[in-house]
C-alpha cells in the first residue's frame, strides 16, 4: 500500500494475532462466531470459569457495600501507587497469612489487574535471552502466549491424569537446564480440577529447589475445594524454594469484572531480593497500567469482613455442580473422565473419536456442538491436550444438567453405527 510515491512506514505486529489465537478467549471468540444464531434457545458457557451471571453465584453483599463505600467516601479517585495501596497490600498479606507458617509483610504483596497482569508481569520480568520455563500440559495457554510474546522459550511437562493430575516431577527433571528460570504450578488445576496434596507440593519443592528454579503458584481457584484434599497454598514451601504466588479475588468472590489480584513474592530466605527480582518486578510495574483506586480501597473491607458462610455457600454449589457433571458424563460414552474434579471450576474428558461419525478432533466437535446445539465446551487442544474436551461445570446446577443432555443429544446424532 502506497501514499501517493511512498509507502506508508508502518504495519501490524503478527506475532499479536498468533499469540491471542491460542488463549482461551480467542478460542471462545471462533466458538461464539458459530453458534447458530437463528437457534432460540439459550447458549450454555460450558466453556470459561465465569459464573457471576448467574444469581446462585451472586458475590456477597459485603464485597457491593464495600465497593460503594469506597466509591461515597472521596478517598480513592486518585492515581495509587504502582504497587498498589499499603491497607489492601496489608490485607491480602494477613489474608495470606492465615495458611502459612512464616509472616509475609505488605512489601512482599504487589497488586495487578487481576491474575492476567501477574502472570503478564512474571513472565517479563524472567524473560531474557536464551532462558526457558517450564509449564504444565494441559495448563492455561496464557502462559504459553505471554512468554512467546516475551521470547521466552516455553517446554512442556505433563501432568498425569491417573494421578489425579500431578505433575510429572521425572519429566521437568529431564527438561531442566542451566537456562530453566521456573516452573509453573497451578492448583487448584485449571483446566483439570485436581487438588495437589501437601505431599506431592513438598515434592515439586524440593525438586525445583534441586534444580535451582523458582516456582511459580498460580492459585487463583485457591480454597475452592470441594473433594477430599484441602487446598495448600505452595507458599508454605518458601522456606525450601522462592516462589511467586499469583492470585486474586476474582474466583472466590465470583468478580472477575472488577480485575484485581496480586503478586507475592513468598519468600522468607529473601532470594529473590537477592537476585534482583523483586526490583525487576517494581520497575515493570512502573510502566504497567494499575487496578482500579476505588477496588483497592475496598479489598480491607472485602477479605477483613467477608463470613465462612458465604465461602461454604459456594464450595457447596460447585460441589453439586461437580457431582451432577460426573454422573451425567457417565451416560455419554464418547467421552470418559480420568479424575473426578477435587477443585476450581473445571474437569478435563478425554473425547473418544472412535465413537463418533464425521467429527475430526476436538476443535471440530466443539464446533459442530456450539452449531447445532448452542452448547459451548473448549476443545482440548486450546489448553494443551488435543482430544480432550475442558468442561465448566460452574453455572446454575439446572442449567448444566441442560448443557450435559444437549452434549449426550449431540453424541447420539453423531454416534458411529456399530
Amino acid at each position: 500500500m502506497e501514499n501517493g510515491s511512498k509507502k506508508w512506514g508502518f504495519q501490524a505486529n503478527k506475532s499479536l494475532s498468533t499469540s491471542s489465537a491460542v488463549t482461551v478467549r480467542g478460542v471462545l471468540n471462533v466458538l461464539q462466531d458459530n453458534l447458530n444464531k437463528e437457534d432460540t434457545r439459550q447458549v450454555m458457557p460450558l466453556a470459561h470459569g465465569d459464573p457471576s451471571a448467574f444469581p446462585c453465584f451472586r458475590t456477597t453483599t459485603v464485597a457491593d457495600e464495600a465497593v460503594v463505600d469506597a466509591v461515597r467516601s472521596a478517598k480513592y479517585n486518585h492515581y495509587a501507587p504502582t504497587v498498589g495501596l499499603l491497607p489492601a497490600r496489608r490485607s491480602v498479606a494477613d489474608f495470606l497469612n492465615r495458611d502459612l507458617p512464616y509472616k509475609l509483610s505488605p512489601d512482599d504483596v504487589f497488586l495487578t489487574l487481576g491474575c492476567t497482569q501477574a502472570i503478564e508481569i512474571t513472565i517479563t520480568v524472567l524473560a531474557r535471552p536464551g532462558a526457558n520455563i517450564l509449564l504444565p500440559r494441559p495448563g492455561f495457554p496464557y502462559y504459553e502466549a505471554r512468554a512467546a510474546h516475551s521470547h521466552l522459550e516455553a517446554r512442556h511437562f505433563d501432568l498425569i491424569p491417573e494421578k489425579g493430575w500431578e505433575v510429572d516431577l521425572d519429566a521437568v527433571e529431564a527438561l531442566a537446564d542451566e537456562n530453566t528460570v521456573a516452573m509453573v504450578v497451578i492448583n487448584p488445576g485449571n483446566p483439570c480440577g485436581s487438588v495437589y496434596s501437601y505431599q506431592h507440593l513438598q515434592k515439586i519443592a524440593e525438586t525445583a529447589r534441586k534444580l535451582g528454579i523458582m516456582v511459580i503458584a498460580d492459585e487463583v481457584y485457591g480454597h475452592l475445594t470441594f473433594g477430599n484434599a484441602p487446598f495448600v497454598p505452595m507458599g508454605v514451601f518458601g522456606p525450601i524454594v522462592p516462589v511467586l504466588t499469583l492470585g486474586s479475588i476474582s474466583k472466590r468472590w465470583i468478580v472477575p469484572g472488577w480485575r484485581i489480584g496480586w503478586l507475592v513474592t513468598s519468600d522468607p530466605n529473601g532470594i529473590l531480593q537477592e537476585s534482583g527480582v523483586v526490583e525487576s518486578i517494581k520497575g515493570c510495574l512502573n510502566i504497567s497500567s494499575d487496578p482500579v483506586t476505588f477496588i483497592q480501597g475496598a479489598i480491607p473491607q472485602i477479605i477483613d469482613n467477608t463470613t465462612e458462610d458465604f465461602f461454604t455457600k459456594i464450595n457447596n454449589i460447585l460441589r453439586e455442580a461437580a457431582d451432577i457433571c460426573y454422573e451425567k458424563i457417565q451416560d455419554i460414552p464418547c467421552i470418559t473422565l480420568p479424575h473426578k474434579p477435587e477443585g476450581s471450576m473445571f474437569v478435563m474428558v478425554k473425547l473418544n473419536l472412535s465413537s463418533l461419525e464425521g467429527i475430526g478432533d476436538d476443535m471440530d466437535f466443539c464446533l459442530k456442538l456450539a452449531k447445532e446445539e448452542s452448547v459451548m465446551i473448549l476443545p482440548g487442544t486450546a489448553v494443551g491436550m488435543k482430544n480432550f474436551l475442558r468442561i465448566t461445570f460452574a453455572i446454575e446446577p439446572s442449567a448444566l444438567e441442560v448443557g450435559l443432555e444437549r452434549l449426550k443429544a449431540f453424541y447420539e446424532r453423531h454416534a458411529k453405527i456399530q
